[in-house]
């Protein structure tokens, strides 16, 4: 063999040792880092989808919420008129008082008015007519019980309760 033969036998056999060492010492680690890595990024990009997804659905939900209830939201925003409550429903009454109105702070997010109404009606069936046409009413109200009712001639007497709720950033 000749000499040039062996030094090159020499470098190859350094320069395999040297790639067997720069891969097991660099690449080989680096390698399994990447591999890693590469699995916790899927985890995580798994994870947001899966995030994504359900907050799209929760989205969608309060979409469908909203709208099946505009009505009650448009409501709750709307500033309670005694005079206009008066004016709407006078009709549905010989007579038609609102004697009280008083304002309940209640958790900081909306406001409770309670109405005393006293009235006067010909028939059970206005005082009927009456609750239908609260429940369609541009305000939420509640008719408290019990409601009461005394024969005054020809006419009923009826006294009740009634609770309006509002925000508190209603407009007036």
């Amino acid at each position: 063999m000749n000499r040039q033969t062996l030094y090159m036998v020499i470098l190859s056999f350094i320069l395999l040792c040297a790639v067997v060492g720069f891969s097991f010492l660099l690449l080989i680690p680096k390698g399994k880092e990447y591999r890693s890595l590469r699995l916790e990024s899927k985890k995580e990009f798994q994870q947001l989808e899966l995030a994504q997804n359900k907050f799209d659905n929760t989205e969608s939900r309060l979409k469908e919420i909203e709208l099946q209830n505009a009505k009650t939201i448009t409501a709750f925003n709307t500033h309670f008129n005694p005079d206009q409550f008066e004016r709407l429903y006078k009709k549905e009454f010989s007579d038609l008082y609102l004697t009280e109105v008083t304002t309940f702070d209640s958790n900081g997010t909306f406001k409770v008015y309670e109405v005393n109404a006293t009235s006067k009606i010909t028939s059970p069936q206005s005082f009927y007519t009456f609750l239908e046409n609260i429940n369609k009413s541009k305000w939420i109200i509640g008719v408290n019980f019990p409601i009461h009712f005394e024969r005054d001639g020809d006419k009923i007497r009826s006294s009740f309760t009634m609770r309006v709720h509002n925000s508190k950033e209603s407009k007036k």
